[in-house]
């Protein structure tokens, strides 16, 4: 049977899209917006609230309603700029990708009765990528954090991550977002605690008294990235709505592709049947994005997998009934005595009940020197394939040097010296840190620390602050 890509099922509470609904309804051949937007001529023929775009008549656009606020002021306008020139590109390769997923974002957005022109915050958070990935470890189209994917019933483990699925991801962003709407009564509001946390919002709230998005953005407590967040949201409706406008009509919408599904069992060797399918094992993973490795989840009795239309017949004459069940494993010879969870550790399996499965012996079960034990990593894979980029991922410089800043100062507070009426100071110069004052002064790290916790823990160090040294 022939699908569309945008045509999934979602087990969960057994919900369908169908193709025609999705594509012959909403996606049209129009270039002067992005599909999937809310189709507002004008107020009365909405059946949701509308709202008119005031004081950017400077712009001539050919749609000035939304279903989301939308204001046109200098944050906005910067974001505009952004977007026409230095980040052109990026925000041509966005709409691309939204021809492919931004009708049935809209599509399941207004099933579950919230307003179309959230796609656009999508588009912000990923660019319409469902691989996209975020320093703080945020992944999909809706860029949700391990955490809250877990919370709005998104599966993530060694073999999947259903934050790449489109339709499992946007069921769940539904959710989260008509939450968060509920809460605050306010999009700009709902769209700022979607990016920093509704504790970040509320106590940025409480502190400044304010439940005004304006307002609040005005203040330093939110970081600039929510900040900017609600702005850059904007400015993307703004230009989404209106190609034409602001010469974006020549941009060639990603469209639907056709797939066939089959029922393969768990534990399938995705490489296996892609040669003998005779297609680029990268054209599963691409209709599949949810998967993570080489073979199916084990623990499934079956998997519905979509393979590309052209290869439904081979698959129908050579592969349906054929065994392709995972065995190509690599083999790892122990150096030392060691355990199963030991091995899992040292090339950074999570969980290590993974290697328990594929071995077939529980993961404390003490290994003899040369034994051999079976890793979850095919024959000739490099283990520094892009496959696996999870397990070797870093975060940015910036939050490695935090995250260290931190860690020595729990130990510093351990340690618990510190000096006792100080008699002599240092004035931090540029570029200073804590190791280097504690090279130059002579005082031990630990002391420093302790010393000056007042100032250290709350911050980093900074030009100009006095630091007691003996």
């Amino acid at each position: 049977m022939r699908y569309f890509i945008l045509v999934l099922l979602f087990a969960l509470s057994f919900v369908s899209y169908s193709c025609s609904s999705l594509w012959t309804s909403t996606h049209k051949t129009d270039s002067s917006s992005i599909v999937g937007g809310a189709l507002i001529d004008e107020p009365g023929n909405h059946t949701r609230e509308v709202y008119f775009l005031e004081g950017a008549e400077e712009l001539n656009l050919e749609n000035y309603y939304f279903d989301i606020p939308v204001v046109y002021n200098a944050a906005v306008k910067k974001w505009i700029h952004y977007y026409l020139n230095r980040g052109r590109d990026y925000f041509e390769t966005y709409s691309a990708r939204g021809g492919r997923y931004a009708p049935l974002l809209a599509k399941m957005l207004e099933d579950n009765g919230l307003p179309h022109d959230l796609i656009y915050l999508a588009m912000a958070e990923s660019g319409f990528h469902t691989k996209a990935r975020s320093y703080a470890r945020a992944v999909g189209l809706w860029q949700f954090i391990p955490s809250t994917g877990l919370i709005y019933g998104l599966k993530i483990d060694w073999y999947i991550d259903e934050r790449r699925d489109p339709v499992k991801s946007t069921i769940a962003a539904s959710k989260y977002l008509k939450k968060l709407y509920e809460d605050y009564g306010d999009w700009e509001l709902a769209a700022s605690a979607y990016n920093a946390g509704e504790g970040k919002v509320n106590r940025a709230m409480a502190r400044y008294k304010t439940d005004n998005f304006w307002d609040l953005r005005k203040r330093r407590y939110l970081k600039s990235e929510t900040r900017n967040y609600v702005p850059k949201i904007m400015a993307l409706a703004i230009l989404g709505k209106n190609l034409k406008s602001f010469g974006f009509d020549n941009i060639e919408f990603h469209g639907p592709i056709d797939y066939a599904e089959f029922e393969v069992p768990g534990n399938t060797d995705l490489v296996a049947l892609a040669q003998e399918m005779q297609i680029d094992v990268e054209e599963i993973y691409s209709l599949n994005p949810e998967l993570r490795r080489w073979y199916t989840p084990p623990y499934v009795e079956t998997y519905r997998l979509k393979i590309p239309i052209e290869a439904e017949d081979i698959y129908e004459e050579r592969c349906k009934d054929k065994d392709f069940t995972a065995s190509a494993f690599q083999k790892y010879k122990t150096r030392s005595a060691c355990t199963l969870a030991q091995v899992a550790k040292k090339f950074k399996i999570k969980p290590s009940s993974v290697l328990e499965d594929i071995n077939s012996i529980p993961v404390n079960t003490r290994l003899a020197k040369g034994q051999v034990v079976m890793l979850p990593f095919r024959e000739g894979q490099n283990i520094r394939d892009a496959m696996y980029a999870d397990l070797y991922w870093r975060p940015r410089k910036h939050v490695r040097i935090r995250r260290a800043y931190r860690r020595q100062i729990r130990l510093a507070k351990a340690n618990g010296q510190k000096i006792n009426n100080p008699k002599e100071y240092y004035t931090v110069q540029k570029g200073d840190s804590l190791w280097s004052v504690s090279k130059k002064t002579g005082t031990p790290i630990n002391v420093l620390i302790n010393t000056n916790i007042t100032i250290v823990e709350r911050r980093m160090i900074r030009q100009g602050d006095k630091l007691a040294v003996r």
